[in-house]
C-alpha cells in the first residue's frame, strides 16, 4: 500500500468514527403500515355456509373452512391478527392444531400479515405459488409496487401449487386459480359447500382486482400488467359462481361488524365487470397525463 493509500484510507476511517454534528437533523422515525381502523377491529365468527367460517376482522376476510379431518384457513389479514384469529378458532369449537393447511389470496401485509405466527401456533402447512413464494419469504419487501413499505414477519411455503390444482383435508377440496394482476401471485379460491338452507353452493374467493396508485402503461417491472389483469378477470368470469367472497368484504357486497350481511348481490361476473370498467378508467386518466 502507498503512501497515499495509507492516507486516504486513515481520512476514511476517521471520518466515519467522528461524531456527528450537534446541529445535525435526527434521522427520521420509522413509520408502520397503518390501515383502516375496521381492518383491526376484531369480531365474532360469521358462518358464510355449512362448513365456511369468516373468521378475520371487521373489514378483512380471513376464512376457515371446517371439515371432519381438520381445517384449512384461507388468508389472515394485517400481522397484529394472530391471537384474534386463534381466539376465533377456539370459539368455533377446534384447538389451534386443528388447522392443517393455510393458503391466502395475494402476498401484501394486510392478507397475510398474521400467517407465520398462525403457522408456529397451529403448525399448519403453507401452501403457494412460486410468485408469491418469494414475497412471503421476505416479508414483503421489495414489492413491484411499494418497495419496502408493507412489511410482515417472513412465511416460508412447505407446498408450491400450480395453476388449477388443488389443496384436499378429507372432504373439503380447495382449487387454485391463478388471478394475477394486483400482485404477480394473486390467487383466487373455489370450492364446493351448502348453504344455511343445505342446497349445495360453489363458492369463489377472489382476489383483489384493483391497481391502487399502479402504473399500468409501459410497467418496466411488470410489463403484462394489463394482460394480466384482463386474463385473470376472464378466469374469474368462467367459473361456477353461486356465492362470492373477496379479501376486502365490501368489494364482493359484504359486511363483517356486529351485524353481519350481504348488503349486495355480486356474483364473479359482475366482479370482473366492475373492476374492467374501473381498470379502463385508470388507463384513460394514464393516458391523458402523458
Amino acid at each position: 500500500m502507498t503512501r497515499m493509500h495509507r492516507l486516504l484510507s486513515t481520512l476514511a476511517c476517521t471520518a466515519l468514527l467522528a461524531p456527528a454534528s450537534a446541529h445535525a437533523e435526527p434521522l427520521p422515525q420509522l413509520r408502520a403500515y397503518e390501515v383502516r381502523e375496521a381492518w383491526r377491529t376484531p369480531v365474532a365468527p360469521v358462518r358464510i355456509a355449512q362448513r365456511t367460517w369468516q373468521i378475520g376482522t371487521a373489514g378483512l376476510s380471513a376464512l376457515l373452512l371446517v371439515g371432519d379431518d381438520g381445517a384449512i384457513l384461507i388468508d389472515g389479514g394485517v400481522p397484529q391478527a394472530a391471537e384474534h384469529l386463534l381466539a376465533n378458532i377456539v370459539a368455533l369449537g377446534l384447538q389451534p392444531s386443528d388447522v392443517k393447511w393455510i393458503v391466502h389470496s395475494q402476498a401484501h401485509a394486510d392478507h397475510v400479515g398474521p400467517l407465520a405466527a398462525v403457522k408456529r401456533a397451529t403448525g399448519a402447512r403453507v401452501a403457494s405459488n412460486a410468485e408469491s413464494a418469494a414475497l412471503l419469504a421476505r416479508g414483503g419487501a421489495g414489492d413491484l409496487h411499494f418497495g419496502d413499505g408493507m412489511l410482515y414477519p417472513p412465511l416460508q411455503v412447505d407446498r408450491l401449487l400450480q395453476d388449477g390444482e388443488t389443496v384436499e383435508l378429507g372432504e373439503l377440496r380447495l382449487q387454485v386459480h391463478f388471478t394475477p394482476g394486483h400482485t404477480p401471485g394473486s390467487m383466487s379460491w373455489s370450492w364446493s359447500d351448502a348453504g344455511t338452507d343445505g342446497l349445495p353452493v360453489q363458492i369463489v374467493y377472489a382476489d383483489s382486482l384493483s391497481a391502487p396508485g399502479y402504473r399500468l402503461i409501459d410497467n418496466p417491472r411488470y410489463p403484462r400488467i394489463v394482460e394480466d389483469f384482463r386474463r385473470s378477470m376472464a378466469t374469474l368470469r368462467a367459473l361456477p359462481c353461486d356465492l362470492l367472497l373477496t379479501p376486502h368484504p365490501e368489494a364482493s357486497g359484504w359486511r363483517y361488524d356486529a351485524t353481519p350481511a350481504r348488503e349486495r348481490e355480486l356474483d364473479c361476473r359482475g366482479y370482473a365487470d366492475v373492476a374492467e370498467a374501473a381498470l379502463d378508467a385508470q388507463i384513460d386518466k394514464e393516458r391523458a397525463a402523458r
